[in-house]
Order: structure tokens, then C-alpha cells, then sequence
């Protein structure tokens, strides 16, 4: 009888999710990841790489909480430093290698930093001392940390490549690396790729209660939001990883939990890049954490505040507050203020915090923890964005020490992201790709650090649809194939899954995807399924939650904020 094959799927489409949620009703898993951000998609590929039977739901679109809304860097953390966190910071650094040279080359990439010095001398010893520090710690693990050292500049040396400082802002400055990431298509690649090694994975299902045995957690009950279903998923053991939601899942199984989750709101605003004149970004310090002016593409991220946010954690709102306050710093250093006028996007996000004796969020712990709270539930809260994979690791190690046999141990140190092996081949030949298809070389540079060496793939379906091979309208950098791709093999269900986290035109476009909305939703419905009136329904969904964004940007408190913000519900399909 000939050896039956599988074959490994690297479309995460209608289909793909059909199928997966068939496999998550039919028999019990080894592991069921609840949540879908960084953690939980870390976890899922962590746990299907040591060869278990894995699943993964998450409620709303992948990334879709805090994991798409960070100051999209992967970074040791300059401040733990001054906090004496040697420990976190060596742990990062060296997850920032990996990212960089190995698992998302394509997806992660070096950036340099000035933190400008005030006061000669003593402060230059003193920060110099911690640079030194940040660039011996990135060296551990065995292999070179993938970005040049710090370096000491004069004066004039930092107007030459930031001219927009302000001459009186400082006396000198260092230069430091790190690096950056769309967080948002990395977390729906990594969901992606989990899915690729044979993962169960399905976004909008939500997690309504929790099977039990005895006090012994076996499972949960789901619910398809597209089509209404309510289904039971059974699996030996649960890993909870829902970020800022940890204590409403928790509370599910009536379990109180040894540790709670206080969600911190930091708020991003996004600039043209010609707004600010300068080759790299921009570290300063506030009186209660740090700054950053990020290069992005053709804008700058300005971020972040560190702020008690108790209210609707789907929709962290930024108030006129917020944006006034970031504006504000970083005024007190450039030549020319920036205004509301300059502020092209704003987006808020909620940091999960393990809560302790600190009032102040700005103080609370950025490290991690991994409690099998109940018999058949794991929990993995708090941590930073960069060391996910060291918070899944330990999460899956939780959940395996309670299997029967041996399982191997972790693999994903090894594992890269589709689209990252042969990315560097590919990014050399990318000017005779572009010649190849008649495209520029822009563009495909562009495609190149989105999709790697799945670039391909867009490249096919243009050739086979040349019609797709034109930009979306106000959003000059995103092809209207992207779209497509997003709905055919990013696992996009919705509008804005694709506006506002597959491509970031939510937050890069002048008028935050208005435009572009009615021509992305024909693209989506085409391959969706979509009937007219779901078409208009899709848009209208998501022009309400433009304006509504807008409008709690113009609210003085977070209070007010948050209920102009909820004015515009989330989209639902299912009856």
C-alpha cells in the first residue's frame, strides 16, 4: 500500500480555516492556544514544531491587540539598563540577533538611534558606560548581534545628519542600534507559518467558557463569529495567552489567578518624513520614561506615553492629551514645531503589565510569567513584544511537563518565518526581478521586506491579473494585489483586518484609508465571496471607525475618549 503523503499548505485562506476548524472539532489536541497575538502565535508554532497536535483561536484578527499597536521595535531596552534589569536586557538583545539574522530578515531590519547629550562630560561617561553595556550584552549567545556599535559624536557631527535639532538641545550625542518590525504582518506571519508546519488555526473564534472535568481544565467552548457556530475544542492542555484579556479569560474558570494584568495605554503619532529632517531616529528622555522618533517608511513614529488605561481594552482611545504631550516634547528639541496639522495617523495600544506594589505603570515588570494556575491550564502573561519567543518556549515547557512521554524540546531558536529563507538571494536580484516584470525597483524593494522570498507569489498573481498591479487610491505604496493576497493567503476576513494591520494604510494615509476602503473591500469580496450589500456593509463599518478615531483623538480625557471611540461597534457578520 503506497506510504500516504501531506501536503504542507502555505495559504492561510477561507479554505485553510475551514479546514482547521473541522480538525478542532473532530478529535482532542495536545495543546490549545488561546489568543492570537505575538505570544500565542509563538506558542502555536513552538508547540507544533516539537511535533504535538496543535490549535490556535483567537477572537478578532491576528495581532489585532496590543501586538499590532507597539512602537515597532525589537530592542534590548535602553532604560532597563538604569533599572539594573542586566537580565532582560541580555535576553532581548539576543532575541534581537536571531530576528535579524535568522527567523524574519525580511520582516526585521537595523536602525540607529541618537540620544543627544545635555551636559558635557559626566552625562557622556555615564550614558556612554550603558552603551558600552548594551553592545557587549548583544554579543551573548554565541553569535554577532547583526548591527554596528555605538558610537560618539560632536556637536557638529549630529547636526550634520540631524539638521532639524535645535542648536541650543545638546552638546554632543552617541549613535546606538537597534532594530524595527511591523509587528502587525509579523505576528499574521508567524500564524502563518505555524499553520505551514500544521497547526489547527482559525481567527474570529472566540473563547466563551472552558470545558472541565472535575477541576481539571479539558477544553473550551468556541464560537465561530463568521458563521454563528458554537463548537466544544478538546485538548490536553490549554495555554492562555491573551495579553491584556489574561484576567477575563482567567475568570472563565473561576479561578482568581496568582497574578493580575494592568493594562498601560502608549499612544503613537505618525508624521511625514519631511517633516523632521534627519538620517536616523531619535532617543529622548521625558520625566517619566523615554521618547522615540522612529523612521518608518516614509513617515516618523513618535512614541510613546505610559499611562493607567481601565476602560475598553479592544479599542485603546488617544486623547487630545496624549497627542499634545508627545508634540510637546518633541518640540523642546527641533527647529521647526510640528503641529496637529503634521499628524497624519495616531494609534493607541495597551502594554499587559504584571501588576505589583508600583502605582506607576512606567515601573511595573516588563518581565514574564508562566503559571500552570489550574490542572490543564497554563497561563503566560506580561513580557515585551521582542522576547516572545522565550515567553512561548517556557509557556509550551509548562504545558508539556504535564504530557505523557517525552516531548523534544524547543525548536523555533532554528525555525525561520516563511518568506525568510533566501530572502538575502532575492533582495540582490531585485533589480533584475523588477526589470523581469516591468515593475520598479521600488516596489519591488518594497515587496521584498513585506513578503520575502514569498514575493513570488505577488509577482504570479500579477502577471496573471496585470490589472492588480496598481496602487490603492491615497495610499500610493500598497498594490491593489496585496489586497487580494491578504484575503487569499493572510487570513484577512475584514476591512480593516486588511487597512489597518496586513497593510498599515490605516495610520499611514492621509485620510486613514477612506479612500482606499472602497476599492480594497471589491478586491476582498471578489475573492471572499462578498455580495454588494456585504461590500457596502464592510466600508461602512470601517469609515465609522476612522471618524470615530478621529473624534476621541479630539477628547481632553481618556473617559471621553473611550465613549466616542466605542460609537463605532466592531463589524459582525454571523446572526
Amino acid at each position: 500500500m503506497a506510504k500516504k503523503t501531506v501536503t504542507r499548505s502555505a495559504k492561510l485562506g477561507m479554505e485553510e480555516r475551514a479546514a482547521a476548524i473541522a480538525a478542532l472539532k473532530e478529535k482532542e489536541l495536545d495543546i490549545l492556544v488561546v489568543g492570537g497575538g505575538i505570544v500565542g502565535t509563538g506558542s502555536a508554532m513552538d508547540a507544533v514544531t516539537r511535533g504535538l497536535r496543535v490549535g490556535m483561536v483567537e477572537a478578532r484578527d491576528w495581532g489585532s491587540g496590543t501586538s499590532s499597536r507597539s512602537s515597532k521595535l525589537v530592542h534590548g531596552g535602553i532604560r532597563y539598563l538604569e533599572q539594573l534589569n542586566f537580565r532582560l536586557v541580555r535576553e532581548a538583545l539576543i532575541e534581537r540577533g536571531l530576528l535579524l539574522q535568522r527567523l524574519a530578515p525580511h520582516l526585521v531590519k537595523p536602525v540607529r538611534f541618537l540620544y543627544p547629550l545635555t551636559t558635557p562630560i559626566i552625562e557622556r561617561l555615564y550614558i556612554g558606560a550603558g552603551m558600552l553595556l548594551y553592545d557587549l550584552f548583544s554579543y551573548s549567545g554565541g553569535r554577532p548581534p547583526g548591527v554596528p556599535h555605538h558610537r560618539h559624536l560632536t556637536k557638529r557631527q549630529v547636526h550634520k545628519i540631524m539638521p532639524s535639532l535645535r542648536d541650543d538641545a545638546l552638546v554632543g550625542g552617541i549613535t546606538y542600534y537597534d532594530a524595527q518590525v511591523d509587528d502587525a504582518r509579523y505576528v499574521s506571519s508567524l500564524a502563518r507559518t505555524a499553520s505551514f508546519y500544521g497547526a489547527h488555526v482559525a481567527s474570529r473564534v472566540r473563547v466563551e467558557g472552558f470545558l472541565k472535568v472535575g477541576e481539571r481544565v479539558v477544553g473550551v467552548q468556541a464560537h465561530d463569529l463568521l458563521t454563528g457556530e458554537r463548537f466544544d475544542i478538546r485538548a490536553r492542555q490549554v495555554v492562555n495567552a491573551t495579553g491584556v484579556w489574561t484576567d477575563d479569560t482567567q475568570s472563565m474558570v473561576g479561578e482568581r489567578g496568582q497574578f493580575k494584568v494592568r493594562a498601560s495605554k502608549g499612544i503613537h503619532l505618525v508624521v511625514p518624513r519631511d517633516r523632521f529632517q534627519s538620517k536616523i531616529g531619535l532617543l529622548l528622555r521625558t520625566e517619566k520614561s523615554v521618547l522615540f522618533v522612529i523612521p518608518w517608511g516614509r513617515h516618523w513614529l513618535i512614541g510613546t506615553t505610559d499611562t493607567d488605561w481601565n476602560l475598553d481594552k479592544a479599542h485603546p482611545a488617544a486623547t487630545a492629551a496624549d497627542i499634545d504631550y508627545l508634540l510637546g516634547h518633541v518640540n523642546k528639541v527641533i527647529n521647526v514645531p510640528l503641529t496637529r496639522e503634521d499628524v497624519e495617523g495616531v494609534y493607541a495600544g495597551l502594554r499587559p503589565l504584571l501588576a505589583g506594589e508600583s502605582d506607576e505603570t512606567s515601573k511595573l515588570s516588563r518581565e514574564h510569567i508562566v503559571a500552570h494556575s489550574v490542572p490543564g491550564l497554563v497561563v503566560v502573561a506580561g513580557g515585551k513584544w521582542t522576547t516572545y519567543r522565550i515567553m512561548a518556549k517556557d509557556a509550551i515547557d509548562e504545558a508539556v511537563a504535564a504530557l505523557d512521554g517525552k516531548v523534544p524540546p524547543s525548536t523555533t531558536e532554528d525555525v525561520a518565518l516563511l518568506g525568510a529563507e533566501g530572502y538575502q538571494a532575492a533582495w540582490n536580484k531585485r533589480s533584475k526581478i523588477a526589470r523581469a516584470f516591468g515593475v520598479h525597483r521600488v516596489r519591488i524593494e518594497h515587496l521584498l521586506n513585506r513578503y520575502g522570498t514569498l514575493t513570488d507569489e505577488l509577482l504570479d498573481l500579477i502577471r496573471e491579473r496585470p490589472e492588480l498591479n496598481h496602487p490603492l487610491p491615497g495610499a500610493d505604496d500598497y498594490l491593489e494585489a496585496e489586497v487580494v493576497y491578504a484575503a487569499t493567503h493572510e487570513g484577512a476576513l475584514h476591512l480593516d483586518d486588511v487597512l489597518a494591520r496586513r497593510t498599515r494604510i490605516s495610520i499611514e494615509a492621509w485620510d486613514r484609508g477612506v479612500s482606499a476602503a472602497p476599492v480594497a473591500a471589491r478586491l476582498m469580496g471578489d475573492v471572499l465571496g462578498w455580495d454588494d450589500a456585504r461590500v457596502k456593509q464592510e466600508v461602512r463599518f470601517y469609515l465609522k471607525r476612522v471618524a470615530a478615531e478621529r473624534a476621541s483623538q479630539e477628547q481632553p480625557d481618556d473617559a471621553s475618549a473611550d465613549r466616542v471611540r466605542l460609537e463605532a461597534p466592531d463589524i459582525t457578520v454571523a446572526k
